[in-house]
């Protein structure tokens, strides 16, 4: 933060997929969520942090990269699948070079696919070694990124909160993973769907945890209320560091009808070759079994609320994302203006948003950012991009206040994962939760590593008690009750439900009777193989409540 500005803006987004792996299947439909996301979002988000930084643009993103995502990234099969997988789409760009050589619209489209196509292989295999992990890594190491933390598999960790230990797991096990990932410490945590409830904090801070977000509201019905708003961080009574969301920035990005991605000169979306050619010329490049399925490749832009679409113009496309990021500044710019002589400090203006928005749904959202940074940077001095971590460096004294229970899905709170269409999945995740917790009781010799008595069996006992674990994590996702309320792929979201919470109390059962089946324990490690190399168990043997503090009034805390 070298030049002086009246305030901050911090740019955060959340990267985040479930854990999809099918090793039993060739073709496995639920797996392009990871591949579509590779190509789409993460690198063209790595091209652009890379022009940024080659052209020394001073800028910050934070990060956060979910342990369900960092485990697909280093996935050896995974890695194999999205070679084959981009090697396919080259295939049909070249195909579609022919097929639109006559057709001036839609050829320069096509070209623009196959360069596209080609440069995420050479990304992917050349430059990171089929490890995304490595670029992420390399712009944390060079200051310009700040990637924190998140909960193991991104459970809505106010769902879960009838049992301590399953919280607790999930974030202990998401800062194991991200040390392992990264090398370090992490400053800050992502927690799913912004999903806080007071203690929570607590559990944060024994994590080694500096901060995390909030949506606006859990600010500013903390107690007491914040004196400066969303605009400065809290303090929770643990010393945890609380930010809250900017609600008009994140309008302006989100919103459907308000928000830039909406804009008649953008790609469309929901218009893909996979469902417009012939069915006998796409087929080799849809699902095996002959269901059509988006391919990436899309020659339309949005031109409006019709069903007839106008060939998408990037270059168009290209000066409406520079003119909406000179809008975008201006408006952090106005915002600055208005709070900086009402406030002891320079405003910090956090902006969240879902990674994937960028780039996959969003086809220009990484140029927007990539024009942002460059005009934040060369085009005016009042707003300066900035981390959470470095803002708390500049202004260590700040109020203290408890954020009230809170998320970022609608309605702001539980309801979109406590619905009538998945209300039933959490008498079976708390029950599963209170036995993990028996388990690790009656095992916690075990689990400490004695393996003195019959070192064989107990080393086996110990391989399932751990595969439990992961298998509850997995079962906890918040993504399965998220699918059944959106209603889409509601049944593979109910079945991965199904599978994991079966694989759990089977493992469970067979502890109990000192009967388990070696065989099916290793099939289960090998489709299941996420946290493979961690003592997942451990997490759950503290089992104390405990009643979170009442803050003081008006008080202020210097950490």
């Amino acid at each position: 933060m070298a030049k002086k500005s009246k305030g901050y803006l911090a740019l955060v987004l959340h990267a985040h997929l479930p854990f999809v792996r099918h090793p039993e299947a060739n073709y496995f439909l639920e797996e392009n969520w990871l591949f579509e996301a590779v190509t789409e979002t993460y690198i063209p988000l790595i091209r652009v942090f890379e022009s940024l930084t080659r052209d020394d643009v001073d800028f910050r993103v934070t990060m956060s990269i979910s342990p369900t995502l960092s485990a697909m990234f280093t996935d050896p099969l995974l890695q194999d699948r999205y070679v084959c997988h981009i090697n396919k789409l080259i295939e049909l760009s070249e195909k579609e070079l022919d097929r639109t050589c006559h057709e001036p619209h839609y050829h320069g489209l096509a070209l623009m696919y196959y360069n596209r196509f080609l440069q995420a292989r050479d990304t992917f295999i050349n430059r990171y070694q089929r490890n995304l992990i490595h670029a992420f890594k390399r712009f944390q190491e060079s200051g310009c990124l700040e990637i924190i933390a998140c909960a193991a598999t991104h459970g809505f960790l106010p769902n879960l909160n009838i049992n301590r230990s399953s919280v607790k797991a999930q974030i202990e096990i998401g800062v194991e993973q991200y040390r392992n990932h990264f090398g370090i410490d992490p400053k800050g945590m992502w927690l799913p769907e912004c999903g806080f409830y007071p203690g929570l904090d607590r559990l944060l801070k024994e994590a080694g945890i500096r901060y995390f977000f909030c949506d606006s509201h859990g600010i500013m019905n903390a107690d007491p209320q914040p004196q400066f708003g969303v605009y400065a961080p809290v303090y929770c009574p643990s010393g945890v560091a609380a930010f809250g969301r900017d609600w008009e920035s994140s309008k302006q990005v989100w919103s459907s009808k308000e928000g830039y991605p909406g804009d008649q000169a953008y790609r469309e979306y929901y218009r893909d070759i996979g469902f417009t050619l012939d069915f006998n010329y796409i087929k080799p490049y849809i699902h095996p079994d002959g269901i059509r399925i988006n391919t990436g490749i899309k020659y339309w832009r949005i031109t409006g609320n019709t069903e007839y679409k106008e060939p998408y113009q990037p270059q168009w496309a290209k000066e409406k994302a520079g003119d909406h990021a000179g809008n975008f500044m201006f408006n952090r710019q106005k915002q600055i203006e208005h709070l900086y002589p009402s406030m002891d400090r320079q405003p910090i203006i956090v902006a969240p948003y879902d990674a994937e928005l960028f780039g996959h749904w969003w086809f220009e959202g990484p140029q927007w950012i990539d024009f942002l940074a460059r005009k934040v940077f060369y085009d005016q001095d009042t707003v300066e991009m900035t981390t959470p971590s470095e803002y708390l460096k500049q202004y260590s004294t700040n109020q203290v206040a408890m954020p009230s229970q809170s998320s970022w899905g609608d309605k702001g709170f539980s309801e979109f994962w406590l619905d009538g269409c998945n209300d039933w999945i959490y008498p079976y995740l708390h029950e599963a939760g209170r036995l993990m917790q028996e388990l690790a009781r009656k095992n916690s010799g075990l689990i400490k590593g004695d393996f003195k008595t019959n070192p064989s069996k107990s080393a086996l006992r110990y391989r399932a008690i751990n595969q439990a674990a992961r298998e509850l994590l997995l079962a906890e996702a918040s993504d399965w009750p998220f699918i059944m309320k959106a209603g889409t792929m509601v049944a593979y979201a109910q079945k991965r439900l199904k599978q994991h919470l079966h694989r759990f109390y089977k493992l469970f059962h067979e502890l109990e009777s000192d009967c388990v089946d070696e065989n099916w324990l290793r099939e289960i490690e090998f489709r299941d193989n996420i946290f493979e190399n961690t003592n997942c168990a451990k997490c759950y043997l503290e089992t104390e409540k405990f009643a979170p503090p009442k803050p003081k009034k008006k008080t202020l805390q210097r950490l």
